[in-house]
């Protein structure tokens, strides 16, 4: 899962993006109103984490603005006002969930799990695909029933495939979503090769060929 942290206080920030990346997420760091109005242009996230504390309107804007272009985006708000009109306004602009600083880590967390639930998995811990099924919860992956040992990135390939599914994805777009920022130091993609050989093998024969390789342009997971 793709996470966009836009809180502008740096330690603050810090703190977010180490304890949720140090959880598996992929995540990315705006530091500002435009640097978030600009990624959120640029690129598709889960979840994004958007701190209204520095300037409440501009935020409810930006929010507001998202949800028109993208109703299926995903917003936690953070603001240091409490107030009901705060909450009031999140929620008529879109937003999925609010907190209050300060705040813990561990909430948070539980809250972007939950938010994450009701958006991105249609509010199902368990992703099924033919004989795959994956538990979103535990991060466990079940070929007829027996779990099977993914790494990280394999995990989170397999499952950007079967959100996707029936979609043609660009290589470009997958390693964006597995590296974040990062993907744009990669010189090739024979990384993504590699992850994909190794998941087609970890799956079976029967099963790898549901992961149909475009050429030129990227793979799609096949629903038949």
């Amino acid at each position: 899962m793709k996470i966009l942290i836009a809180a502008y206080d740096n330690t603050f920030q810090t703190s977010i993006f180490n304890y949720l990346k140090k959880e598996a997420y992929v995540c990315e760091s705006a530091l500002n109103f435009q640097e978030t109005s600009e990624k959120l242009h640029s690129y598709e996230y889960d979840l994004v984490i958007l701190d209204f504390s520095s300037n409440k309107e501009i935020g409810l804007n930006l929010l507001s603005e998202q949800k028109k272009k993208h109703p299926s985006s995903s917003f936690i708000i953070i603001s240091d006002n409490s107030s009901l009109p705060e909450k009031i306004s999140a929620f008529n602009c879109g937003a999925d969930d609010f907190m209050v600083k300060p705040l813990h880590l561990q909430e948070l967390y539980s809250r972007v799990k939950a938010v994450l639930r009701r958006g991105t998995l249609n509010g199902n811990e368990v992703l099924v695909f033919k004989k795959i099924k994956i538990n979103t919860y535990a991060r466990v992956v079940y070929l007829e029933n027996k779990a099977i040992s993914l790494t990280r990135r394999e995990y989170e390939l397999l499952q950007y495939l079967i959100l996707n599914r029936g979609r043609v994805l660009t290589k470009e777009r997958i390693a964006e979503y597995l590296w974040g920022d990062d993907s744009d130091l990669l010189d090739n993609f024979d990384f993504l090769y590699v992850h994909v050989n190794n998941l087609r093998k970890k799956l079976n024969w029967q099963s790898s060929g549901y992961i149909k390789n475009i050429y030129g342009i990227g793979y799609m997971l096949v629903q038949d």
